[in-house]
């Protein structure tokens, strides 16, 4: 297990996982965030690739739809 910050409160997750897969683990549903890694915002084509490790920092933004 990897300790890492997400939105500001520390969360753990298992430890050699890429991105999506951290995401994917702490319940939310990749395909409607946005990810800023480390102070950088990401392009989802990236996470396969981006392993995620101890004390990295996530901020994870998601994609609400609606409006009139």
């Amino acid at each position: 297990m990897i300790s890492l910050q997400v939105n500001g409160e520390r969360r753990r997750c298992s430890a050699g996982l890429n991105l999506e897969q951290v995401l994917a683990e702490l319940g939310y549903q990749p395909r409607l965030v946005v990810v800023e890694f480390n102070g950088t915002i990401l392009p989802r084509q990236a996470w396969p690739a981006q392993i995620v490790g101890e004390s990295d920092v996530l901020e994870v933004v998601t994609i609400v739809g609606g409006g009139s």
